[in-house]
């Protein structure tokens, strides 16, 4: 009874449907064709209910009503639902990123940004730092400092690396169109990944002994261990600071000349 129970509420958050929807679909899998009626006695869904929630299934592809004397119910292939759930979640996630896309140009989203501007200029820099755990999360969080630079992008990381940080760089330059944009890339070289590059990037085949990234001379995220540990225990630094930006920055060209 547990093991069933365990079972109707993975269906449930994997599938994207209500208890009584699941009830009344694993009842029709055992089943194969079965009156509302049916189906009503066995899932333990109130009769009141199950033909909303029959007509829902219908609705979504998980079951076929055969017309006829009594009306019956058929489940549809497993396999077919997988299909069919796939293609309702891409059509619902492309409609969600074409309405973020399509905020970017309203006046609210105008408003949201001039607020940040207005806020960000009240906090002391001394403030403006945090610290990332994870390799997938530090990687986010690079992504995201890459979109946002405008002139300059500094990097500096191991060979195992390189061609993760090339993949997030070509990505985001694609993305922004940003062709003026001075990038460096100073990591043991992967000739096979810079092949698959995009863009005009300057590559270094040099080991720097870090991990870091620096934009514009403004933002630095560095890394706290050298890559060889357990990515969820990878740890980052990000410090807004032009000041200590610009030292760093001297630093590493230094070092690599």
């Amino acid at each position: 009874m547990a093991l069933r129970q365990e079972l109707l509420l993975r269906l449930k958050e994997d599938f994207q449907l209500n208890i009584y929807e699941v009830k009344i679909w694993t009842v029709l899998l055992e089943k194969g064709i079965a009156t509302a009626g049916e189906l009503a006695d066995l899932s333990g869904v109130p009769r009141s209910r199950c033909y909303d929630v029959l007509e829902s299934l219908e609705k979504k592809g998980f079951i076929i009503m055969k017309i006829g004397k009594p009306i019956k119910y058929l489940s549809v292939q497993p396999e077919e639902i997988i299909s069919r759930v796939k293609k309702n979640i891409e059509d619902d996630t492309q409609l969600s990123l074409k309405m973020f896309e399509e905020v970017r140009s309203t006046d609210v989203f105008k408003d949201i940004q001039l607020l940040y501007s207005t806020g960000i200029e009240k906090v002391d820099s001394t403030e403006l730092s945090t610290s990332v755990i994870g390799r997938d999360n530090v990687l986010a969080f690079m992504k995201g400092l890459i979109e946002q630079a405008d002139k300059s992008i500094l990097i500096t990381t191991t060979q195992d690396g390189f061609s993760r940080k090339l993949a997030i760089i070509n990505k985001a330059m694609k993305k922004s169109g940003k062709k003026s944009m001075k990038i460096k890339l100073i990591a043991p070289h992967d000739e096979k990944a810079i092949k698959k590059s995009t863009g005009k990037i300057e590559f270094i085949n040099k080991d720097a002994g870090s991990r870091m990234i620096i934009i514009d001379n403004k933002e630095l995220l560095f890394m706290l261990q050298d890559g060889n540990n357990d990515k969820d225990h990878d740890c980052g630094v990000w410090v807004k600071s032009e000041f200590f930006a610009k030292a760093v920055a001297a630093l590493v060209e230094h070092q690599v000349r």
